[in-house]
């Protein structure tokens, strides 16, 4: 059975020598040696200030708005994974939808002054399948409208904008280290601070307000990683630059190999990418399904990244009109991307898929 993505599996005697030093210590959470490590060696390799380890990215975007005292409105993207927009809506702010540029995938910079109201607190872009939004815009009207920005980077991991980290952009960056994700730490995510005050208050709100034996300064909660997660990223960073060399090759063979009457997401010039995903630009939802269900007969499963469109969601109560998210996302599948599939995998998936295809516009 092929899968949309296959977890990255690193060496097993390194981990258990991890694992070994673990129990050995007794020290299992609670900003263990191995978390502590994995901070460092992170901020050093991405290029970024202070990196904040927590036990997954829906909690790393929850602590951000927290941090930030976000209330009222955040101004986001409907084509994304749902937990951007659930994470809003689970610490009582509204999401205000505005729609996507087709071609980068990522919310149009150019519609956002629009939908800004006195309600507003913050915007909330989604670097999509780790494709850059306009950054520099985004950061230009949050300034001129006093806004926070916090970037859902959560596919973004060791993506550079002119040649520096995009993860230093706005206010917070967020990360997953889901098992799905290019680095992962089986459960996790991160935040990206440059604010040294920032910085230190989501230190206190990782860890339910303490800030010594004896002392808790404020509200928090429990988001910390564990040692076995850090240990599984320390393994995992060693192999990274392997995984993402293979990764690109696999990218490269399935668009030398697929039809030309599909379409691709347009990858920002301006970064080097990381080739995290692969998604499949379908001319109608017809066509996609039928790729769908001759691929899953040949035990197959690519994946509807992202599907439905989030403004369709039931606790969503306003109407918002997004036509582009709303077509895209009943157009768009994500093809089996991982850095260990085989040439003989690939082949059959481009196969598959452009027999459906190339049929379809010869018909």
């Amino acid at each position: 059975m092929i899968n949309v993505t296959k977890t990255f599996i690193p060496n097993k005697e390194k981990y258990k020598k991890y694992v070994d030093q673990i129990l050995d210590s007794g020290w299992l959470t609670n900003n263990g040696v191995f978390a502590q490590q994995l901070e460092r060696r992170l901020e050093e390799y991405l290029g970024v200030k202070h990196i904040v380890l927590v036990s997954n990215g829906t909690l790393a975007l929850q602590i951000a708005y927290r941090a930030l005292g976000l209330s009222g409105e955040a101004i986001t993207t409907p084509f994304t994974f749902v937990a951007t927009t659930s994470s809003l809506v689970w610490e009582g702010i509204e999401p205000v939808f505005v729609d996507i540029d087709p071609n980068s995938y990522c919310l149009d910079s150019n519609k956002i002054e629009e939908k800004i109201t006195t309600k507003t607190s913050a915007i909330v872009p989604v670097h999509v399948f780790g494709n850059a939004c306009d950054v520099e815009k985004i950061d230009e009207i949050a300034k001129s409208n006093n806004l926070k920005v916090i970037y859902d980077a959560a596919h973004a991991f060791d993506v550079r904008y002119k040649d520096k980290s995009l993860l230093n952009f706005g206010d917070i960056s967020t990360l997953s280290f889901h098992s799905t994700k290019i680095f992962h730490t089986i459960e996790g995510g991160a935040l990206i601070i440059n604010d040294d005050e920032v910085y230190n208050k989501v230190r206190l709100l990782i860890n339910f307000g303490i800030s010594g034996p004896d002392v808790i300064d404020g509200l928090g909660i429990n988001t910390k990683m564990n040692e076995f997660q850090a240990a599984m990223g320390l393994c995992i960073l060693d192999e990274i630059e392997s995984i993402k060399f293979n990764r690109k090759n696999v990218y490269e063979y399935y668009r030398e190999g697929l039809s030309k009457n599909l379409t691709f997401q347009r990858i920002n010039d301006n970064i080097q990418w990381n080739y995290s995903y692969f998604p499949v630009e379908f001319k109608d939802e017809n066509q996609l399904l039928e790729v769908r269900k001759k691929l899953n007969l040949k035990e197959i499963y690519p994946r509807r990244y992202f599907y439905p469109s989030l403004e369709t969601l039931n606790y969503i109560k306003k109407s918002y009109k997004v036509e582009k998210s709303n077509s895209l996302a009943k157009r768009i599948l994500c093809l089996p991307f991982y850095d260990s599939i085989d040439k003989e995998t690939l082949d059959k998936i481009i196969e598959i898929v452009n027999s459906v295809v190339d049929n379809d516009k010869c018909n």
